[in-house]
């Protein structure tokens, strides 16, 4: 391979600048390299080559804003994921610029794509009616069943992420006095997630069933393997349309792991729990990201309502407009 083709380009992006000098964790690892399969179909589909035949000249910023544009029309994928796919290019480019000095000024052009704006609209989240509904809805006869009960019922009470869930193992599990779930998350923090009552039952007995060794997935697949991420995705959203029969409300609502977190973090806001110990909770940076979820309840909002004072002011009498300027106005 030549030094400045794009397979050597991107294998020393991600052997030497993530992995290397930076030190990425494994989820950033990821996102970056599912960014860059699907950019190398949506290549080998227009320019009609193999990807491993792409040339980084060909990813000018026409074509990746194409490239953009179809994630949105084509996948569905919402405004913020678009930039997170376009924060991965541009990691990726800056390298590139400092490399390959004759493609500075093209790369210069890419770096200068600005991330989209998006309206941030009110966060779902079930209420406990729906979760009931949602952890009843796989059918525990089966192996898949049973699994999917103990995912959707530690989803809906620990509020994990997707990666944090698909990445535990048996030895991430502590049951007894203080049963709780230990995870890797995002910024590398290590966090204890407390299980309740509920949830250590339906845990354990799943348990029960696997293998032995403590680095075995706590949901695995049927090969043993972790569960995907967009396996995860696939199954609530099965489940949450099976509930829905049950439970009329869940039909408006687009029902995925992060609702499920969401979920988590209300049901611990209804019941009194201060912010800053919700934001520990779900591993946010600060108490800011942890507010989005104050604005999604009205009841929280009717509860503060309740509390204020009025203000004294008297409404005014009605007094009817005089009939005949009524009659003009009305001309």
């Amino acid at each position: 391979m030549k030094a400045s083709s794009l397979p050597a380009l991107l294998q020393g992006f991600f052997t030497e600048r993530l992995r290397s000098q930076l030190g990425a964790s494994a989820h950033t690892v990821a996102t970056y390299r599912d960014t860059f399969r699907l950019l190398l179909r949506f290549a080998a589909e227009r320019f009609k080559q193999v990807p491993s035949e792409v040339r980084v000249e060909q990813l000018d910023p026409s074509f990746v804003g194409d490239f953009l544009r179809q994630l949105e029309a084509d996948r569905g994928n919402c405004a913020r994921t678009r930039n997170v796919r376009l924060a991965a290019l541009r990691a990726f480019f800056r390298y590139v610029a400092v490399n390959e000095p004759a493609q500075a000024l093209p790369c210069q052009r890419l770096l200068a794509m600005p991330a989209k704006r998006y309206q941030r609209d009110p966060v779902e989240f079930l209420t406990d009616e729906e979760v009931a509904a949602l952890v009843a809805a796989p059918n525990l006869d089966l192996w898949l069943g049973r699994r999917d009960r103990a995912i959707l019922m530690v989803a809906a009470q620990t509020g994990l992420r997707n990666s944090e869930i698909t990445g535990l193992r048996r030895q991430d599990v502590e049951f007894g006095a203080g049963a709780h779930l230990r995870c890797l998350g995002k910024g590398r923090k290590t966090r204890c997630t407390p299980l309740t009552t509920d949830a250590t039952a339906v845990l354990k007995k799943w348990l029960t069933e696997q293998g032995r060794d403590v680095g075995d997935p706590v949901f695995p697949t049927s090969r043993g393997r972790h569960i995907s991420a967009e396996a995860l995705q696939r199954l609530v959203a099965r489940h949450a349309a099976t509930a829905s029969d049950r439970c009329p409300s869940l039909k408006g609502k687009k029902v995925t792991p992060h609702t499920l977190r969401h979920t988590a973090a209300m049901s611990l806001l209804r019941r009194g729990v201060d912010l800053t110990v919700i934001a520990l909770w779900l591993g946010h940076e600060s108490t800011e990201t942890t507010q989005v979820d104050l604005h999604a309840d009205m009841t929280l909002k009717e509860r503060a309502l309740a509390h204020g004072t009025s203000s004294g002011a008297t409404p005014p009498r009605y007094r009817p407009a005089d009939p005949l300027l009524t009659f003009l106005e009305s001309l």
